[in-house]
């Protein structure tokens, strides 16, 4: 949002009055002062008033004319800012502006998960809900029941009435992302063409169907394309015909003082830490699963249950989506918020998890890495029991996980099995400045997980393995980096000058955990010309600008220059500058 807008909101619903001038002049006044929230806003509700009628401000003089008459009085309305719906990951840590639960169920527009739905709501278990947020199968509009309570031009398909008393009712939702990237290097120099630019557009569009407050049926919608020139990686997440994201039933009920509720069918997934599974959000297909789900929330004590199959989204034909029964989902979690708590003079809260999340992967999916770069397919059995902590103590924001990995890897065409033992530790930790030093975070994070040995043939394995992806941003920017044999540290400092406008410089460092494992990247490995002996990979510093321009209407820039070590460029790799640019619509 335009600095110079922040006078001029001052003014919402205050009398600015101005006498002695010509009418031409209040009318110029009039149009500069709603002209640049008129633009930013799109048309929600700002507007002049012209002057009074001549019976409440006098006479008005002809053009050209003083008037004698008494001063007129002109209004002014200027819609606020809208808030800022961008959120970095799955826990306060970090976010524009902090909110307190009350705030979020107001300006969210979540349901109500009591003192689940600080921060960003995601502690709920069900992602992140803005205003328009990202997650929209989690949006509760019911309160525009009351035709009061409508202030936007899109708020008539947010509820629509199905039965005179309202019980059942209908909402849409819709989301148009264009995406486009720049790459002078890409992967680390191993994937060719260089200078690459890609664009990509998707579209997410669905309905909430309730029938009472006990039933209710969700149904999304997807189709995407990409184009670019010196493009690479386009597949079926990229290139999507029309076809069905998400399709399923919820039943909601009380028992035992707890809100519950049971979900059937296909769905996106968000209980879990985003530095461990998150929603896909690169390509143009986000990640869904096919399965069921089962919770219960108390007043601060929740748990939550799933099984699921990953959805077999490799089909280029409409609506021929089915289940890929050779990735599976499974597990649970709970999550206990502790008492209130007064830190440094200010409030605090904290929220603590405690889950189990099984993987099971075969084929490619499962494969991990061999003796010579070498790919080893097979049956992987993932099992990850783990903990976190994370939440506010006054100004200090905090978030700290850990979580072993076990399980099983059986090799095709062999009756070899090797056990699995590997960990993954993750940490945030910020200082949240006052208001009156615009919303500064400052702050690092740091994350490892474990490496192994590659050149084993046998014995446990080592390498931690996050299949779904960490949240895009969590890691890096350019998502070169993944979760597996990685020591990451990572100094950020984020500003929010204005409610809508917010900047983040990062800069992280990575290095292997292990010299005897290669490089990861979000799907296998890296394979370089030579043979990479250091263990120092290199460093990213990187930006980011995120505009929520209007309620519906965000734009979001991230640049980076992935800065690779000496004995990497030796190796083969190469240091390049990567550029990604989102304009996002959202209802």
């Amino acid at each position: 949002m335009l600095p110079s807008l922040k006078s001029a909101v001052t003014l919402n619903d205050r009398p600015v009055r101005i006498g002695g001038r010509k009418v031409t002049d209040c009318q110029v006044l009039a149009m500069l002062l709603s002209l640049p929230t008129g633009l930013v806003t799109m048309g929600q509700g700002a507007h002049a008033a012209g002057p009074m009628p001549a019976s409440a401000a006098g006479t008005i003089a002809p053009v050209g004319q003083e008037s004698q008459s008494q001063p007129e009085n002109m209004v002014v309305h200027i819609t606020p800012r809208p808030p800022i719906q961008v959120y970095p990951h799955a826990n306060p840590v970090g976010q524009p502006l902090r909110m307190s639960g009350a705030e979020n169920r107001k300006n969210g527009h979540q349901y109500d998960w009591g003192v689940f739905n600080r921060g960003n709501g995601e502690a709920a278990g069900f992602g992140p809900v803005g205003r328009y947020g990202v997650a929209p199968w989690a949006e509760d509009w019911s309160n525009l029941r009351d035709r009061k309570k409508r202030n936007d031009p899109f708020d008539v398909l947010k509820y629509i009435p199905l039965t005179r008393s309202g019980n059942v009712w209908i909402s849409f939702s819709g989301e148009t992302r264009l995406r486009n990237w720049f790459e002078s290097r890409p992967q680390l120099g191993t994937q060719k063409p260089n200078d690459s630019g890609r664009f990509a557009v998707r579209n997410l569009y669905g309905a909430d169907l309730h029938i009472g407050s006990h039933l209710r049926f969700f149904g999304q919608l997807v189709n995407a394309d990409a184009a670019g020139w010196g493009g690479y990686g386009y597949g079926s997440t990229y290139r999507k015909r029309l076809d069905a994201q998400q399709a399923f039933a919820e039943v909601r009920w009380n028992m035992l003082g707890a809100k519950s509720g049971f979900m059937f069918g296909r769905q996106q997934f968000l209980d879990a830490p985003s530095y461990m599974l998150y929603n896909r959000e690169t390509p143009n297909v986000p990640l869904s699963w096919d399965g069921f789900r089962a919770y219960m929330v108390w007043k601060r004590i929740r748990i939550d249950g799933w099984d699921f199959v990953q959805t077999y989204d490799s089909e280029n034909k409409m609506f021929h989506d089915t289940e890929n029964y050779a990735t599976r989902l499974y597990g649970f979690n709970t999550t206990w918020a502790p008492p209130d708590f007064t830190f440094m003079g200010q409030k605090g809260y904290s929220f603590v998890d405690a889950f189990y999340i099984g993987y099971k992967l075969n084929g490619s999916a499962g494969a991990i890495a061999g003796p010579n770069n070498t790919s080893v397919t097979g049956s992987n059995t993932r099992n990850n029991f783990g903990m976190r902590w994370h939440g506010l103590a006054g100004p200090i924001e905090f978030s700290v996980g850990g979580i072993w990995q076990g399980g099983v890897f059986r090799q095709s065409g062999t009756t070899q099995a090797r056990n699995v033992s590997a960990y993954a530790i993750n940490s945030s930790l910020g200082y949240r400045f006052s208001d009156k030093t615009l919303n500064t975070f400052a702050g690092i994070q740091t994350d490892v997980y474990s490496g192994g040995n590659s050149n084993d043939r046998s014995g446990t394995i080592g390498t931690y393995i996050s299949p779904f992806n960490p949240q895009t941003n969590y890691l890096d920017t350019t998502t070169y980096m993944t979760g597996s044999n990685l020591i990451s540290f990572a100094p950020l400092i984020r500003i929010t000058p204005f409610k809508s406008v917010s900047i983040q410089i990062k800069y992280p460092l990575f290095w292997r955990d292990s010299v005897n494992d290669p490089v990861y990247r979000s799907s296998g490995f890296y394979k370089f010309a030579g043979n990479f002996r250091g263990k120092f990979i290199g460093m990213a510093p990187q930006a980011s600008v995120a505009w929520q321009i209007n309620t519906h209407v965000s734009w979001t820039q991230y640049v980076s220059r992935f800065m690779t070590s000496r004995s990497l460029n030796e190796a083969g790799g190469s240091s390049g500058t990567y550029y990604q640019s989102n304009f996002v619509f959202r209802f």
